[in-house]
C-alpha cells in the first residue's frame, strides 16, 4: 500500500488555459502535522498493555475508534496549539469567490436576509467543492501542473508545502497534432530516462510501424494532459538516505508513466483523451449550472467516463495493496505497486519480527530481476523452493484466459505449455522437480514463468511441503488480518467436524513446534492418512494467508575436546616417531590427560543458539584458529626443522597452526567447513575414523553445507542426495553435530 497516496488528478491544457478534468477521491484531504502529541483526555490510556489486550479489536478498528473518541473531546480551538502550520498566512478558500461570509448583525429581526444569506452561503460552498482542492484553487493548481511544452514527455516532480506531485506530462506537436515521438526526439529528451521507459517507448514505436496507425492528423483543441499522483510528503528523517527518492521513482515508473503511456497512445490513435475531457467538462458545466452538489456530478462521471472509473479503481487498489484491473478505451491494463513499498519510509527495526531472510545476498536478489527487487521482500528464487498458486478472481483466472478464443494460433503452443505448468505446480514439488517432470530448463523456462506468476500475483514462492504433511510448521510472528475475521473465513471454508477451529489449530501447531518428537503437522494434527487430502487444503489455505512458515533443519559442526585431544596426540606421536623424542618447545602431554579435561569448561558458547542470520554476522568477527595459533606454530616448526632434516616434508604437511595445548582443548564450532583451515580439516578427517567407508565419503561430500546457514532442502538439492541418506550421516556423526530448527 502507498500510505502517502492522497489523490489522483487528470489535468489538461487548451487554448482556454489549464483546468482540472477529474480527481479521485472527490474531496481529498492531507494529513495534519503535529508539533507535539495530543494527550488523551479519557480515563484509559492507550499504553502497551492496553494495546496488547485489545490487539484483535485494534485490527478491526475498535482501537482506532476508541482513540478517535478520546481526541474528539478536544474542541477545535484547543488543538490549534498542537497542529503545525505553515509560517505564511493560512489560505482562505473563500477568497476565490465573491461572496460575504460575515453573519448579519440583526439576524433575528430580518429573517428574509438570513434566508438569502443561507442560500448564498450554500451556493458558495457548493462552488467551493468544484473549484478547490487541498485548500488550493483548482485553476492555480492546474496551472502549476501544466508545464511548458519543452518540459513535457519526461518525469515531473513538484513539491508544494507538504504535498508532492508526480507525473509525466505529454503534449501535442507544435502544429497541434498528436503523434508518437520519433527516435531522435526521444534520444534528445532532457528527462531522466529509465530502462523500463525505453522499453515502453520502443514497444510504442514498433506498434506504430506495425498494426497500429495514428488517427488522421487534425488540429486538436487539447494541447496537453497530465495524469498526476498526489502524495503526502514523507518525513525525510523517518527512513534511510535516498529511500524517499527511490519510493517516488517506483510510483512514477509503475503507475504514473504506465498510465500516461496508454493514454498517450490512445490519444494519438483515436483522440480518446480529448473525447473524455469533452464529456467530463460538459458534464461538470451542466451540474454547476443546475446548482447540483459535487458528489452527484462525481457519481454521474463514473458512469459515463472510463477514465474516471479507472482512476477510482486504481486509487482503491493501491490503497488496499491489490492488483488494479482497469480498462482504458477497451484496453485492459493491470497495475500495482510493490506490496512492501512503504517499508522504504520506515526504519528496519520496525520489521525485525519478520524472521524470514529476504534476499540478503545480492546474487539472490538479482535472480528476481529489477522489477521484483525493490519493495517486494521476496525469498530467494532457488531450485529447492516450491510454488503455491493463489486464489484468482474469475477475471484474472489464468486457465480461462489461456483457453479463451482470443489466443492467437501461433501462441497456442505456449498457452498449452503454460497450462501444463499450472496443472503440475504443487507445494509438494520443488522447482527442480518441476523442471525434471516438464522437461523444462530451470534457468531459462521455469524461473521466468515463476517470476511472471509472482509479479502478477498469481502465485507465491514457498518452501516444499511433505506430501504426507510430515512438515514442521511454526506460526507467523504477526497476522495481516485480524484473527476473528480469519476464524470466520476458516469456519466457512472448512465446516467439517474433524477440523478444529482456527484458534485451536494454531495453538496445536505452536505447541508441537517446541517438541523434540512428533512435532510435524501429521503427528500433531492429522493423525490419520484418510484425513491427509482435507488437511492438505487446510495447509494451503493457511499458507496463502501467511499464517504458517516451514521450520528448516540447520546443521553445525562442533569440534569437541576429545576430538582435539585425539588429533593432537596422534600428531605428537607422529613427530616422536620421526624425530626420536619429544618435540622441542612442547609441553608434556599431561595437559592432554582426559581426566584433566573433565574440569575444563568451554568458553562462551552463546553462538550455539544463534539463528543462521545472527551467526553469519557473529562469525565475521571471530578470529580463525589458524590466525590465533599460527605464530607460535611457525616458531616451533622452525626449531624442529633445524634439528632434523628428515622430517621437513612431514613438517610442511603438518604446518596447521597447532599452538599450545591449552589453545586446542576447548570445544569450538567450525564456522565454514567449505573453507576450513588445515587444522579444521584434520578435525573433520578425524571425525570419520571408524565410520563406514560410504558414510565417511558422504560426510566428506556434504559437510561443506554444515555451516548453520543452509537448510536441509538446500543441502539435499545441492548434494543430490535423499533425505534418508542425510539422516544416516546425521545419525553416525551426531556427537560432532549440532542440529536446530529455524524458519530462515
Amino acid at each position: 500500500m502507498a500510505e502517502t497516496l492522497l489523490s489522483l488528478l487528470l489535468v489538461n491544457s487548451s487554448a482556454k488555459g489549464p483546468s482540472l478534468v477529474f480527481r479521485w477521491p472527490p474531496i481529498p484531504e492531507s494529513s495534519s502535522r503535529l508539533i507535539r502529541p495530543l494527550p488523551h483526555v479519557c480515563g484509559s490510556e492507550l499504553d502497551n498493555p492496553w494495546r496488547a489486550a485489545h490487539h484483535n479489536a485494534a485490527s478491526t478498528g475498535t482501537a482506532d475508534a476508541f482513540e478517535q473518541s478520546c481526541h474528539s473531546h478536544y474542541p477545535p480551538q484547543e488543538t490549534d496549539d498542537y497542529v503545525w502550520r505553515m509560517p505564511s498566512s493560512v489560505r482562505d478558500r473563500t477568497r476565490s469567490f465573491s461572496r460575504s461570509t460575515q453573519l448579519p448583525s440583526s439576524g433575528r429581526n430580518s429573517p428574509s436576509k438570513v434566508d438569502s444569506f443561507d442560500d448564498e452561503y450554500e451556493e458558495g460552498a457548493m462552488a467551493d467543492e468544484y473549484h478547490s482542492i487541498f485548500d488550493y484553487p483548482t485553476q492555480f493548481l492546474s496551472k502549476m501542473l501544466c508545464p511548458q511544452r519543452g518540459l513535457c514527455h519526461q518525469k515531473f516532480e513538484l513539491v508544494i508545502d507538504d504535498l508532492a506531485f508526480i507525473g509525466h506530462p505529454v503534449s501535442a506537436e507544435d502544429d497541434g497534432i498528436w503523434r508518437f515521438k520519433s527516435e531522435k526526439s526521444k534520444s534528445n529528451s532532457r528527462g531522466r530516462g529509465s530502462r523500463n521507459r525505453d522499453a515502453d517507448d520502443n514497444r510504442s514505436e514498433r506498434s506504430v510501424n506495425g498494426e497500429l496507425r495514428p488517427a488522421q492528423g487534425h488540429n486538436s483543441w487539447l494541447h496537453m494532459f497530465h495524469f498526476v499522483l498526489v502524495l503526502d510528503l514523507p518525513d525525510p528523517s523517518s527512513s534511510a538516505t535516498g529511500n524517499i527518492a527511490k519510493y517516488f521513482h517506483v510510483i512514477y515508473e509503475q503507475i504514473a508513466f504506465t498510465v500516461t503511456a496508454v493514454l498517450f497512445q490512445e490519444q494519438v490513435l483515436s483522440n480518446f483523451v480529448e473525447a473524455e475531457c469533452d464529456v467530463l467538462g460538459a458534464l461538470e458545466a451542466e451540474y454547476i449550472g443546475k446548482g447540483e452538489a459535487f458528489s452527484k456530478y462525481v457519481s454521474h462521471a463514473l458512469q459515463v467516463s472510463s477514465v474516471a472509473a479507472a482512476m477510482k479503481t486504481l486509487f482503491e487498489s493501491i490503497k488496499s495493496t491489490t492488483m488494479a484491473c482497469i480498462t482504458l478505451n477497451n484496453l485492459p491494463l493491470e497495475l500495482q505497486l510493490p506490496p512492501c513499498l512503504d517499508h522504504l519510509l520506515h526504519n528496519e527495526e520496525e520489521y525485525e519480527l519478520d524472521f524470514v531472510d529476504h534476499q540478503e545476498d545480492e546474487d539472490e536478489a538479482r535472480m528476481w530481476g529489477p522489477d521484483l527487487s525493490l519493495g517486494w521482500r521476496l525469498p530467494a528464487l532457488a531450485p529447492w523452493k516450491s510454488l503455491l498458486l493463489l486464489d484468482a478472481d474469475d477475471a484474472l483466472d489464468p486457465y480461462t484466459n489461456l483457453r479463451g478464443p482470443h489466443v492467437r494460433p501461433e501462441e497456442r503452443d505456449y498457452a498449452d505449455r503454460l497450462i501444463k505448468f499450472l496443472e503440475t505446480a504443487s507445494v509438494t514439488l520443488s522447482l527442480a522437480d518441476m523442471s525434471s517432470l516438464l522437461d523444462w530448463d530451470l534457468e531459462s523456462e521455469i524461473f521466468p514463468t515463476v517470476r511472471w506468476l509472482v509479479h502478477h500475483r498469481r502465485a507465491k514462492l514457498v518452501d516444499v511441503v511433505h506430501s504426507g504433511l510430515k512438515t514442521i510448521f511454526t506460526l507467523a510472528p504477526k497476522f495481516d488480518t485480524a484473527l476473528p475475521r480469519l476464524s470466520a473465513e476458516f469456519k466457512e471454508m472448512f465446516p467439517q467436524p474433524i477440523v478444529p477451529p482456527l484458534p485451536a489449530l494454531l495453538a496445536t501447531i505452536s505447541a508441537a513446534s517446541s517438541k523434540q518428537t512428533e512435532n510435524h503437522f501429521f503427528a500433531a494434527v492429522v493423525r490419520s492418512k484418510e484425513h491427509i487430502p482435507l488437511y492438505h487444503d487446510v495447509v494451503l489455505w493457511m499458507l496463502r494467508r501467511d499464517l504458517l512458515y516451514n521450520l528448516h533443519l540447520h546443521v553445525r559442526i562442533i569440534a569437541t575436546s576429545e576430538l582435539k585431544v585425539r588429533v593432537r596426540e596422534a600428531h605428537e606421536r607422529k613427530l616422536e616417531r620421526f624425530g626420536g623424542g619429544q618435540v622441542r618447545g612442547r609441553r608434556p602431554s599431561k595437559l592432554l590427560d582426559p581426566e584433566s579435561l573433565m574440569d575444563r569448561r568451554p568458553g562462551n558458547l552463546a553462538w550455539l543458539s544463534m539463528s543462521p542470520k545472527s551467526a553469519r554476522r557473529y562469525t565475521r568477527h571471530m578470529p580463525s584458529v589458524e590466525s590465533e595459533l599460527g605464530s607460535e606454530a611457525a616458531g616451533s616448526y622452525a626449531d624442529k626443522e633445524k634439528d632434523d632434516e628428515d622430517i621437513t616434508e612431514e613438517s610442511d604437511e603438518d604446518n596447521v597452526g597447532w599452538g599450545t595445548a591449552e589453545d586446542t582443548v576447548s570445544p569450538s564450532m567450525i564456522s565454514d567447513p567449505g573453507t576450513a583451515s588445515p587444522l579444521e580439516r584434520r578435525w573433520l578427517a578425524a571425525m570419520s575414523e571408524g565410520k563406514d567407508e560410504h558414510i565417511a565419503r558422504r560426510f566428506e561430500l556434504i559437510n561443506q553445507y554444515f555451516d548453520g546457514k543452509r537448510t536441509d532442502d538446500e543441502i539435499l538439492c545441492r548434494a543430490e542426495i535423499s533425505r534418508k541418506q542425510l539422516r544416516e550421516v546425521l545419525h553416525h556423526y551426531e556427537e560432532y553435530l549440532q542440529t536446530f530448527l529455524h524458519p530462515a
